[in-house]
């Protein structure tokens, strides 16, 4: 299985005295991206809405050059997608699909640039399709989707800068999404400070590239300064654990799952190569960019799955020396090892990441070890379940009740499904969804769900009660299900005056 020298690109050949030259050219990680893209969008369409893909359909209907929680990118293409083919979750899944497809070249071209040969590009390619983060990444329409593929392209261009010392190669992008390609960029500065080559941070072409990714950052940055930076009140939220995947003891663990467990020995192998290997001193600064960032992401409490893409740098590191391991020795029984743990990655990342099982089945461990999937079940149900209160009220009451709901994802659901079932606008203090509007003054018959902090509403109206339960029919444990729907009637003063002060932030 060897490879002859005449199979090295030598237009790739590396600086004398530098890291060895890229590996052969291969069709293998193109062929296993367009399967991974084909299986994608034959899932696509199974379960239902995620919460977030929920809001980002509203917050394209109020197209903005930023909102609290995130840049314009994501709600743009959900804005294109639900033009295209308005409530086809398979079309607005798409762009996620085919950026979890190039997730898979852009990981095997970046072991090549290590100098992997045609098998471990390969293998690359096979553990980039069967990691955690690619298979959720490429899903769902998630702003983790697309900062996925811009680190990753940042990353193949930095590899390909420190092997070959062409600098042209920089560049700057990714800012119009979220500010997280900063926090690659401050692991990168702080990698080559402490590891160099320090000369690129004078790089007119780095420097360049810099300038591009603020330029582009202006408009998203300039949005945040007007409003008051929410992105820092969301930041302070996530790092109270106030949402999923938050929590310094969960970013700790999700080192260990988020690529996936069968993994880790893959990417442990390339972060001790990156660090050691006398012939790969150059990239010495990239194991350090992702110690600096995991550092950033616990310390700060941040989500445990932020540094993933660079976790994906490390495993195509890693497969250059764990294949030539394999190559050696017990060769068959080592190879045969690999293969197993492959196989028992792809089989457990299929049933753990992806719509593959029946909605009915998933098991409590589904969706214990994938929040999200719990969070793609029962949002038709849920607005069947408030139709249900509102279908119950006094034909005067119902006429001009409007929905109030706890989160984004519960207005986003009645905003899709609430059309065709006769219910008012919903609307919610969550994140952007403040900024969206309020209910008119008038409005003094409201039915609230999601509200985790029910003390408020007796502030605001002189009558609260109960009316009903959320009944998702799905044996799944989400937010949603079983909790309390109310009624609030009697409004002490108008929205005008407790919106923005008492009801935003306020569920």
């Amino acid at each position: 299985m060897a490879e002859s020298v005449a199979d090295i690109d030598r237009s790739e050949a590396a600086a004398p005295g530098g890291p060895p030259p890229a590996g052969p050219r291969t069709a293998a990680p193109l062929v296993v991206g367009a399967v991974l893209t084909a299986v994608l969008l034959s899932l696509a369409g199974r379960y239902g809405y995620h919460r977030d893909e929920l809001y980002f359909l509203l917050c394209g209907r109020h197209l903005d050059w930023g909102y609290v929680d995130q840049g314009p990118l994501v709600p743009a293409l959900a804005r294109l997608a639900d033009t295209i083919a308005p409530g086809n979750l398979v079309v607005l899944r798409t762009p996620s699909a085919f950026i979890g497809g190039a997730a898979v070249v852009l990981v095997a071209a970046t072991a090549r640039q290590f100098g992997a040969g045609r098998v471990a590009q390969t293998a690359a390619a096979v553990l980039a399709a069967t990691s955690g983060i690619v298979l959720a990444g490429g899903h769902l329409l998630s702003t983790t989707s697309v900062d996925l593929l811009v680190w990753l392209v940042a990353a193949l261009c930095v590899v390909r800068v420190l092997r070959s010392g062409d600098t042209r190669w920089a560049l700057g992008a990714g800012l119009l999404n979220k500010p997280l390609p900063a926090l690659l960029g401050v692991g990168l500065v702080a990698g080559l400070l402490i590891a160099g080559p320090r000369r690129l941070l004078r790089d007119r072409w780095v420097l360049a590239g810099a300038g591009v990714a603020a330029l582009l950052a202006v408009p998203y940055a300039a949005w945040q300064a007007v409003h008051g930076f929410p992105q820092l009140d969301v930041a302070a939220s996530i790092a109270d654990g106030d949402s999923s995947y938050s929590g310094r003891v969960d970013a700790v663990v999700l080192q260990f799952l988020i690529i996936s467990p069968f993994a880790v020995p893959v990417w442990v192998a390339g972060l001790v190569a990156l660090l050691r290997r006398p012939s790969w001193a150059a990239y010495r600064s990239l194991a350090w960019a992702w110690l600096v960032v995991v550092v950033i992401v616990v310390v700060a409490g941040g989500k445990g799955y932020y540094d993933a893409p660079l976790l994906l740098v490390l495993t195509a590191a890693g497969v250059v020396p764990v294949v030539a391991w394999a190559r050696r020795g017990a060769a068959r029984a080592r190879q045969t090892l690999l293969v197993t743990g492959a196989v028992l990655m792809a089989a457990s990342s299929a049933v753990l990441l992806l719509p593959t099982l029946p909605a009915d089945r998933l098991s409590g461990f589904v969706v214990a070890a994938n929040y999200d999937a719990g969070e793609t079940i029962g949002w038709s149900e849920f607005a069947d379940s408030v139709a249900a209160v509102h279908r119950a009220l006094p034909p005067a009451e119902r006429d001009r009740a409007v929905v109030l709901t706890g989160n984004y994802g519960e207005a986003g659901a009645l905003a899709r499904y609430g059309p065709d079932r006769g219910l008012p606008r919903a609307y919610s203090g969550h994140n952007s969804m403040a900024t969206f509007g309020r209910p008119p003054d008038d409005a003094d018959v409201v039915i609230v769900v999601g509200w985790s902090r029910p003390e408020p509403l007796r502030a605001w109206f002189t009558e609260v009660a109960e009316a009903g339960r959320v009944d998702q029919r799905a044996d799944v444990d989400n937010d949603e299900n079983g909790e309390p729907i109310l009624v609030a009637r009697g409004l002490r003063r108008p929205w005008s005056q407790i919106w923005d002060t008492e009801v935003r932030h306020g569920s």
